[in-house]
């Protein structure tokens, strides 16, 4: 009999590709608030739903940051985050820009100046870390 991986180790082995110590670092923030939020998060998204076939990680990153675009300027710390985790998944910067600009037709021109400033913030941020 072979046993299935649970929906939260799933989501760790995908935690631990895209950024290894977000699980400690999401507990710490919210679990005195919302007892189990890091391990409840990294089992639902990344286990049920980043695990999934259909799609790879770097494809499922995009439409990520895709989606938080649209969503606007009030998702820029969590785009910023995905941004990250896109490149950790194996998008280039270019192809990151080209899903952020490709928002702007259905999200707006706002929107998608918000996710440029983001993801520069993040690109700058990443360059001065390297030097």
């Amino acid at each position: 009999m072979t046993t299935q991986k649970s929906a939260l180790d799933a989501g760790r082995d995908i935690v631990a590709t895209l950024n290894s110590p977000l699980e400690g670092q999401l507990a710490e923030k919210y679990d005195t608030l919302v007892p189990d939020f890091a391990e409840s998060l990294v089992e639902w998204a990344y286990g049920r739903h980043y695990a999934r076939p259909g799609l790879d990680l770097k494809t499922r990153q995009l439409c990520t940051i895709s989606a938080l675009t649209v969503l606007g300027g009030q998702t820029a710390p969590q785009l910023q985050v995905n941004i990250r985790h896109t490149l950790a998944a194996g998008a280039s910067r270019t192809e990151i820009i080209e899903a952020i600009w490709q928002m702007a037709i259905y999200g707006g021109l706002p929107a998608a100046i918000n996710g440029l400033n983001a993801a520069q913030e993040c690109f700058d941020v990443i360059d001065a870390e390297a030097a």
